[in-house]
């Protein structure tokens, strides 16, 4: 896709930095547990907002809209009083109030449906294709500059979206993995037959997210390099959490910690980093520390 500013930059070489987590910051700062981060797009617009712009202090060149739940099949679910159309177009809209004049590019966040499709579960795949079709949809007519699809853990489901995505929009598509079982995902999917299929399917950037250990998933990013030519997106979490007061998620790996790994990210070839859950603001700071030797000018 000539002239998009995301494809633009990745071809000028260098590394770029995306964003920390949402969740799990929404929390910190007051979402209470088992409210869908989403319902923060209309109940809390300001908090959305700061967190975008704490996240581009720290160094982000890329922001992930607040969409993780946005297909319309998790919108229906979670009960929110608005249709997934609505709840998308606001969440860029709001990404794009953060940015301001900046030159800090929105990237649509779809996730996973929540759901098995058949024949292991009830969803039909044609469902799934029409539900990622019209989250991409909403996203890129309110102007994002890229799509994420995150947090795969199935190839045939990540394979539905990216049929969703295709039919609907142009937008460079970034399709992410989480490798729950460590050097694989839930459903036994490893990273270099990920690696293989998604650059066959033209993904344009092949990505590690969220999953278990931070070590574990530097193996999972090189296996990945082994296996495509396509760039590659890191975003794992700040490691395993464990249970604090009042049920909150502590994530025991430090700002410093974290950028120490990241530097490992960005030698072995990553070309976007950033992080997942327990991502903050700080732990971001340092991230951007380690990209900025090879960071795109």
């Amino acid at each position: 896709m000539a002239g998009n500013k995301f494809l633009d930059r990745l071809q000028a070489g260098g590394v770029m930095v995306s964003d920390g987590a949402t969740g799990t910051n929404y929390q910190y700062r007051g979402l209470k547990l088992g409210i869908a981060p989403e319902e923060w797009i209309f109940d809390a617009p300001e908090q959305v907002i700061q967190l975008h712009r704490d996240f581009i202090e720290a160094g982000a060149h890329i922001l992930l809209t607040n969409t993780f739940g946005g297909t319309p099949l998790r919108v229906a679910h979670s009960g929110l009083p608005v249709d997934a159309g609505e709840l998308n177009r606001r969440a860029v809209e709001l990404a794009r109030e953060a940015v301001g004049s900046s030159d800090v590019l929105v990237a649509g966040s779809m996730g996973p449906t929540g759901q098995l499709l058949e024949p292991l579960g009830e969803l039909p795949v044609g469902d799934a294709i029409s539900a990622f079709a019209a989250q991409a949809r909403a996203l890129a007519e309110a102007g994002a500059d890229l799509l994420v699809v995150e947090t795969q853990f199935d190839l045939a489901e990540a394979t539905t979206a990216i049929k969703g995505v295709r039919a609907t929009t142009t937008l460079p598509l970034v399709v992410s993995f989480s490798f729950d079982m460590g050097k694989r995902t839930m459903m036994g999917n490893k990273p270099e037959d990920i690696a293989a299929q998604l650059t066959a399917l033209g993904v344009d950037v092949i990505g590690v997210n969220c999953g278990k250990s931070l070590p574990e998933n530097l193996e999972n990013l090189k296996a990945m390099l082994g296996a495509t030519d396509r760039p590659i997106w890191m975003k794992p979490n700040a490691g395993l959490p464990r249970m604090g007061a009042n049920n909150q998620a502590i994530y025991d790996v430090s700002p410093r910690q974290m950028g120490e790994h990241a530097a490992l990210w960005v030698a072995a070839g990553a070309r976007i980093i950033g992080g997942c859950c327990g991502t903050s603001p700080e732990h971001l700071r340092e991230i951007a520390k380690a990209a900025a030797p090879v960071r795109q000018a």
